[in-house]
Order: C-alpha cells, then sequence, then structure tokens
C-alpha cells in the first residue's frame, strides 16, 4: 500500500517507520527543510527506543522516504495520515487546528483516485467533518473518505506499541474506508482487538482514555499525600488496589504529576470540549488543577529541604517527562525546574537523553552535568525527578561522597530509602 504521511514528530515518525516495516512504500512530509533535510542525510530527529535501527533498515530497503512536497507524498496514495500537531491555544486551552486545517486543504489540490484520510492527531469531536468538507472544497471532484484512526503510543515505548497494540480504533462511516484501513493492519489480524465504529467516537475515544488516566493519576498522588499524613505506605495501597480487576494496576505510580505532549493538552481541551457543549466535568478539572498544584508541591519540598543553606546547589536527576523519550513538552520536571529558578535556585542537571532539548527551552539558566555523578559534586540536595532505570543503580556511598549536604527528594521512589537512611542522608520519598 502506498502511504504518505504528514508530520514528522512523535507520532508521524514512528507510525511511518512502523508502516514501512510493514511491507508499505511510506513517505513522510514535513514542511520543516532542516528536518527533511536531517532525515534524508539519515539522521533521527528524535529519540524513541529502537527506532532508529528499523528508520535506517527501511530506508536502506527503499520502503521509506521523506520530502517537503505535499504533492510528492500525497499523489497516488492509497491513503493519507494527518499527523501534524494539535498545541492548546494560549488562551481558551482548546486544540489549536490550523495545522490539521492548512494540511487537509493543501492535500486536497493533490488527491488522484480512490484516497483515505486519516486523522492521526488528537483532534476534537467533530473535526472528521471539518476535514471532508475543506477537501470537498477545495477539490469537487475528489474522491475520497476520512476516517478517525487516533494514535495510542506511549513515548519511549512507541515502535514496541506499535508492533504490540492492544486495541486499534478505527472512526470510519463507510465499508469502502473499513476495507483500506482493515487491509493496512492485515499483519495484526488475530492478534488484537480492531474496534470499528462511528467517526465521532473514535475521536472521543482518544480523549476519553487520555483524561481517564490523566485521572487516575491525579487520584493517586492524592491518596500518596494522604499516606504520607496517615503512615500507609501508598505502594501497598496501590498494590492493593491493583488486584481488583475492575481497577488495575497501571497507572498507580505516585509521582509529580502527569506531562508530556497529551495528557496536559487533552484534559484541557475535553474541559474546552465539555463547556462548549454545556457539559459539567468536575473530575476532569480538578485533575487539571491539581496536577498543576502538584508541580509546585513537588518544588517547594525540594526548597524545604534547603531552607537553612544559604546558596544552595541544587542537582535535579532527570528532564525529560518521562522515561525513555527526549521529549520536555509539559514535562514535571521542566516544571519543577522552572518553579526553582523563579525562586533564584543554583541548578545542575542531568538527563540520559533530553539535554539538548531542555537547552533548548531554558538555555544557561542551569548548568548541565555529562553524567549523574557530576551533578552530585557539591550538592546541597538531590531531587530526582524522571524514572530513568539507570538512575537506580545510583552508589549511594559515592553519592555520599560528592554531595556537600546530604539530602534526597525523590519524586519517583527510585533510591533505596532504608539504604539512604542508613549512609546518613536525609531522605524523602513519595507517599511514605
Amino acid at each position: 500500500m502506498k502511504v504518505g504521511i504528514i508530520g514528522t514528530g512523535y507520532v508521524g515518525l514512528p507510525t511511518g517507520v512502523g508502516l514501512a516495516e510493514l511491507g508499505n512504500q511510506v513517505t513522510c512530509i514535513d514542511r520543516e527543510i532542516s528536518k527533511i533535510d536531517a532525515l534524508k542525510a539519515g539522521k533521527i530527529t528524535l529519540y524513541e527506543d529502537g527506532l532508529e535501527d528499523l528508520f535506517h533498515k527501511n530506508v536502506k530497503e527503499g520502503r521509506l522516504h521523506f520530502t517537503t512536497s505535499m504533492k510528492e507524498g500525497v499523489e497516488d496514495a492509497d491513503l493519507v495520515i494527518i499527523a501534524v500537531g494539535t498545541p492548546p491555544h494560549p488562551v481558551t486551552k482548546e486544540a489549536d487546528m490550523k495545522y490539521i486545517h492548512a494540511a487537509a486543504t493543501e492535500l486536497a489540490e493533490y488527491l488522484t483516485g480512490y484516497t483515505v484520510i486519516a486523522t492521526k492527531s488528537t483532534v476534537p469531536v467533530g473535526t472528521g467533518d471539518d476535514v471532508e468538507a475543506l477537501i470537498q472544497k477545495k477539490n469537487p471532484f475528489a474522491d475520497f473518505d476520512v476516517v478517525s484512526l487516533p494514535e495510542f503510543l506511549r513515548e519511549g515505548f512507541a515502535v514496541h506499541d506499535f508492533f504490540h497494540p492492544d486495541r486499534i480504533v478505527v472512526g470510519a462511516n463507510t465499508e469502502k474506508a473499513k476495507n483500506v484501513i482493515k487491509e493496512l493492519y492485515k499483519p495484526f489480524e488475530g492478534k488484537t482487538n480492531m474496534l470499528f465504529v462511528k467517526r465521532r467516537s473514535s475521536e472521543t475515544i482518544k480523549y476519553a482514555s487520555n483524561a481517564f488516566l490523566a485521572i487516575k493519576i491525579h487520584y493517586i498522588n492524592e491518596m500518596a499525600n494522604f499516606c504520607e499524613k496517615t503512615g500507609a505506605d501508598i505502594y501497598e495501597v496501590s498494590k492493593g488496589m491493583g488486584l481488583d480487576s475492575r481497577i488495575g494496576p497501571k497507572f498507580l505510580n505516585p509521582g509529580p504529576g502527569y506531562g508530556g505532549s497529551c495528557f496536559p493538552k487533552d484534559t484541557m481541551a475535553m474541559s474546552y470540549m465539555a463547556r462548549q457543549n454545556n457539559v459539567d466535568m468536575t473530575l476532569i478539572n480538578a485533575a487539571i488543577v491539581g496536577n498543576s498544584n502538584r508541580k509546585k508541591q513537588m518544588a517547594n519540598r525540594i526548597l524545604d529541604a534547603v531552607k537553612e543553606i544559604e546558596k544552595p546547589k541544587i542537582a535535579v536527576l532527570g528532564l525529560a517527562f518521562k522515561d525513555g523519550t527526549d521529549d520536555c513538552r509539559e514535562s514535571p520536571a521542566m516544571e519543577i525546574v522552572g518553579e526553582l529558578l523563579e525562586q533564584g535556585a543554583d541548578i545542575t542537571a542531568y538527563d540520559p537523553k533530553a539535554m539538548g532539548t531542555a537547552c533548548m527551552l531554558v538555555g544557561n539558566k542551569i548548568q548541565y552535568a555529562d553524567n549523574m555523578y557530576q551533578v552530585l559534586q557539591d550538592a546541597d540536595v538531590l531531587a530526582i525527578l524522571t524514572e530513568w532505570n539507570e538512575f537506580k543503580t545510583l552508589d549511594l556511598n559515592k553519592a555520599n561522597e560528592l554531595m556537600k549536604h546530604k539530602k534526597i527528594i525523590d519524586c519517583r521512589n527510585l533510591i533505596d530509602g532504608k539504604q539512604a537512611n542508613d549512609l546518613g542522608f536525609e531522605y524523602q520519598g513519595i507517599g511514605r
């Protein structure tokens, strides 16, 4: 199948590489010339575990191509996937649809033969109708269908999730479009759940799923606060909860709050859509407010640990919003760093993958270390903000030698608290 993918970000590029690996001819389209030039030169433009090897393999075997030309990517395609950003509007927080609308309008001109247009970006309910209308207006004679094909790729695990999906949701209003998507995902037939629903239902499923998971994270963080006050252990509590099949164990790990490119954006967009439809969604609104406050609470814990130290030096481990990615969008770690900087903190940070991304956001306002031990040199407090496996191996004896004051605020509960206390550290985890 010939596939065009508009957008080469954290959704478009892994999807393109994955579809090429399945044997399709894939052309990825992006307006950003420098990004396409880099990809053509064999330089991957984002970090995802396992992505680079598949990228080079499929480029070498001639199934994966890159262009800035919409015509080149769309003409004669059986399927065109729109995977551009839908960032929150700076005021209303609704999903900004300008990139979706621009892509739909531009691609319309180059449709030849029957083509399925799939929106893989997370889009408001009714976007499929809008895309359909824009294409018809620009090219009244085009033979096409618009489907909703929401992505459920976890950043850091996008390659794994592409090849091992727990479900594939398709919002298609015609049998002809359904058959094209069935053919696309034929390699997964019998291996996963494929759900065909109305287009508007598909668009809602993505928002409903992300909002629910965000609420679950906010809930366990509130329970962690309760455990700290009462002497309970949040991990024992979450394990007991997770054994209930109605609840399940996933997304019951306490931490500094949810972040990334999806949950913050999608909860705010869901809240906006609810207001537009006169629906009161109190749970989602409470999660949004509580999650924002969570980052401030974590920053205050770090500052409280060094409040009696003059000009304290803060060591930060982790800048990405989660492990396995270099993405710092809406990263709890970066928001906590921002709160600390507002208080005039002296920060040195290290992250295995996200140093360059973080530097583009905060520049020289913080110092950057080459490894997790260099960051500890003469530090007054260590703050662990991202759950990289590498940080679990931190040698506390070595940390003891390097740090000026023995204080650890572990916002991810990666360190053995008992061992830290036995070595003389003032250790503070989450929910214990």
